[in-house]
């Protein structure tokens, strides 16, 4: 390839308007703006969410419930995908993120009690249900809270 054959990609410089130059530019005079009122002034317009006056949907709907904006959320993880894991592993946050079980791990693990779990294993995260500690238990293992 030599420098005479570079060319943009398809569609990257489409040729911009250039407004308000003139008849001759097919964009003079109001320059696609129309004739007066508010969406031809400069800075005219209404805020995000304006309805005319019409109260605002976003004030029409009931708030709903509690969002706390300082929680942080624990990833979950089933016990069905322990079974991933080697008789007699240490399960932690960061085995399963080795093994590909998580692909992040922000704030930690809380283990759900889906699936069976037929390995002894030593779980080790934030959080567990109360079925997937009857699991654990169950199949020899043990869990503890971090």
């Amino acid at each position: 390839m030599n420098l005479h054959e570079l060319s943009p990609a398809a569609g990257s410089n489409t040729k911009s308007f250039r407004k308000g130059r003139g008849h001759g530019s097919g964009n003079g005079k109001t320059a696609g703006r129309g004739h007066k009122g508010q969406w031809a002034r400069s800075g005219g317009g209404v805020r995000v969410g304006f309805e005319g006056g019409q109260m605002p949907l976003a004030r029409r709907l009931p708030k709903r419930g509690f969002h706390n904006i300082f929680a942080k959320p624990l990833e979950s993880v089933n016990v069905s995908a322990l079974e991933k894991f080697e008789d007699g592993a240490v399960v932690n946050a960061q085995a399963l993120l080795e093994k590909g079980i998580l692909s992040k791990c922000e704030y930690g693990v809380k283990i759900l009690g889906n699936g069976t779990i037929s390995k002894k294993l030593t779980v080790q995260a934030s959080a567990f249900s109360a079925s997937a500690k009857e699991k654990i238990v169950a199949a020899g293992g043990k869990y503890e809270v971090i």
